[in-house]
């Protein structure tokens, strides 16, 4: 039979049910932060194990590229990425949403990623043995400097202020050092505490630093946390011909994603992040990145979609997995006795091909899925009360951290890591930067030590490092892609001075913000306390193995250094006014009780139990949020409905998700 001729297979009535219960189940846990496609796929498995071999593949990558595409809707509607693949589409996503444009946003996102995720399965379908020999190309040095690339990122995002951003990378790389090596294994910066032997949990931390400081900042005034938009729905015609007049951009990008979710371990994250900084290198108008362009959402969406058949090359033809969904769905295919190799496309034919043939149609049925969704989800969040709203996003905030690993110690560093994250984005050190550090941190120290040992060994530590064709491509990218911004801020200047545009629109939050004229003490407080944590780290790495150490003592110093960079900046400014604590007003008395509330939530939860801790933490938290002043019925109201969200919660993950959840006292 031909390839075509698979197609017929995979249209049966079970197949396409699949295929289409396994999209919208996937994109409401996608949309639900900390409840990643991982688990989406994992939790299914058991149940294909009893369906014929391709059905079962059908429904697994089903879930997997609906889930991928679901974050978009945290990312665009409460600025928090639902999975780690979107969190690119919070820069640009959430200021259309917070302008009135979320559900334009919305369309974009659901018009990209079936176009990225159709060019994905396409590849595979046609492409697969000649792009696993891509993956094979690339060593332990080309993965390191690619992972240096999507640092490149922070520039574009720093424009103005470009040490900041550097400085938030370094926090971000020390975060992911915690925990054993993943070369040499020693154990590192875990300060005798158990729970930091797996290291810091990467949904965890994305949860806390994007999600946490929205919340804070929600139940600070009256406003509306959206904008309700003027034309009302979710605008698909106007998205679809934005999305046309940016063709070039959804094809770049959906390749690029392509070509990086080939690569073992890189995935939506970095593919997103890679193709928003070449949307933004090569627009005419990159200033406005950031600030709610609609060629960052399209960018994004269409590149982490596409990693979905990207991923499947190698972990079909090669038998490594791309990303943990796809290891899991390579066990799924281990247990169903079906051989990875090479062979594989002419020995099972039929199942790989009805298999690669259910996912085209499955990405095909996220339109029609994705806009229905949307088109509720973008509506109902804007006129759901804060004293409804905040409550919700803080529950799932906490289920999501809490589900990984059905461990509270995730829960509470998340919280831990968002109050955090707060305070530091009030002084301009913004969660982007830290977030790409963690992410991108154990591909950079795993590539960089073995580059370094290889190098040592062989007395070509140049070489190694600069001299390897496929890295001296990176790096021209990586360096094209740093010195951009600075030429982008030149010109614009330039034209500014010709008097041919205005200043510069408000910046909403989502860059960091431009360098302050005058010296800032506090700007230089912080310095000085990431100069101590430097010492520390380079200290702390002393009595480690030359393997564990070499990267911790590298990223210490170049800490120190734009700690330093930092400092040195501020004294060469003019002296400002003094510092003067920032006033207790109403609004920053309502931060400090939901920090409280959020505390006391996630460290009395094992000891009170997960459900009784959640309905009085939602209670609590609703009189926070509260500015409407309603009537008692309408409290009584609001008071059931949050109860009766926090038992389905509990209900879903105790009976259906099997998670242990802590009982403590009550339950």
């Amino acid at each position: 039979m031909d390839i075509i001729g698979y197609l017929v297979d995979a249209l049966t009535p079970l197949n396409l049910v699949l295929a289409l219960a396994g999209v919208v189940l996937g994109t409401i846990i996608g949309a639900l932060p900390g409840l990643s496609a991982t688990m989406a796929v994992a939790v299914l498995v058991p149940f294909t194990f009893t369906m014929d071999p391709a059905a079962g593949l059908i429904a697994l990558g089903a879930i997997y590229t609906g889930a991928i595409y679901g974050g978009a809707f945290a990312a665009i509607l409460v600025n928090t990425p639902g999975t780690p693949s979107a969190i690119a589409t919070t820069f640009d996503g959430f200021p259309m949403a917070k302008r009135g444009d979320g559900g334009l946003a919305i369309s974009l996102a659901t018009i990209s990623s079936v176009v990225g995720g159709i060019v994905g399965a396409v590849a595979l379908l046609v492409l697969a043995p000649p792009l696993a020999k891509v993956a094979l190309a690339f060593g332990p040095t080309e993965y390191f400097w690619l992972a240096m690339f999507g640092l490149t990122l922070i520039a574009a995002l720093s424009v103005g202020n470009t040490v900041k951003g550097l400085i938030g990378a370094c926090l971000g790389l020390v975060l992911s050092m915690i925990g054993v090596a993943v070369v040499g294994g020693d154990v590192r910066y875990t300060m005798g505490m158990q729970r930091f032997l797996a290291g810091i949990d990467l949904t965890s931390a994305i949860i806390g630093l994007y999600c946490v400081p929205v919340i804070l900042d929600l139940v600070a005034n009256a406003d509306p946390h959206l904008k309700p938009s003027e034309t009302g729905g979710l605008r698909f015609r106007e998205g679809t011909r934005i999305a046309l007049k940016r063709k070039f951009n959804v094809i770049r990008s959906s390749v690029i994603g392509t070509i990086i979710g080939v690569l073992p371990g890189a995935g939506g994250s970095i593919a997103g992040l890679v193709s928003y900084s070449e949307a933004r290198r090569t627009s005419e108008n990159p200033e406005s990145f950031g600030k709610g362009n609609p060629d960052g959402v399209i960018a994004t969406e269409s590149a982490n979609n596409a990693t979905v058949g990207g991923g499947f090359i190698p972990t079909l033809v090669l038998g490594i997995p791309g990303t943990p969904p796809d290891a899991i769905i390579l066990g799924a295919l281990l247990v169903q006795g079906i051989k990875i190799g090479p062979t594989l496309f002419t020995t099972d034919g039929n199942i790989v091909y009805t298999f690669i043939w259910g996912l085209l149609i499955a990405t095909l049925l996220m339109l029609p899925v994705g806009l229905l969704i949307g088109r509720y989800a973008y509506s109902t969040i804007v006129k759901v009360p804060k004293a409804v709203l905040a409550p919700t996003v803080a529950l799932l905030t906490i289920i999501g951290s809490f589900a990984i690993h059905s461990n509270v110690d995730d829960a509470q560093l998340m919280v831990g890591l968002g109050i955090l994250s707060w305070i530091l984005n009030r002084y301009g050190f913004q969660p982007s930067p830290i977030v790409l550090g963690l992410v991108l941190g154990s591909i950079a120290e795993q590539g960089f030590v073995q580059t370094y040992l290889i190098g040592n060994a062989s007395g070509r530590m140049t070489e190694m490092f600069f001299m390897r064709p496929i890295s001296i491509g990176i790096i021209c990218a990586a360096l094209l892609t740093l010195g951009f911004p600075f030429w982008a801020d030149w010109k614009a200047k330039r034209r500014r001075q010709l008097g041919q545009i205005a200043e510069p629109i408000a910046d909403d939050g989502t860059e960091i913000t431009p360098e302050h004229k005058q010296r800032d003490l506090p700007e230089i407080g912080f310095a000085i306390l990431f100069i101590i944590l430097g010492i520390g780290i380079y200290l702390g790495a002393s009595g480690m193995s030359a393997l564990g150490s070499v990267f911790p003592k590298t990223i210490a110093a170049v800490l120190i250094a734009f700690s330093a960079l930092l400092i040195a900046m501020n004294l060469r400014r003019p002296a400002g006014g003094s510092f003067k604590l920032a006033n207790l007003n109403a609004g920053a008395m309502r931060r400090i009780s939901l920090g409280v509330v959020l505390l006391a939530w996630v460290f009395l939860m094992p000891v009170i139990g997960f459900l009784v801790t959640s309905m009085i933490a939602f209670v609590a938290i609703m009189i926070v949020a509260d500015y409407d002043r309603p009537p008692a019925k309408t409290w009584a109201i609001w008071i059931v409905s949050g109860l009766l969200i926090c038992t389905g919660f509990w209900w879903l993950m105790a009976n259906v998700l099997l998670l242990r959840m802590p009982a403590g006292l009550l339950i």
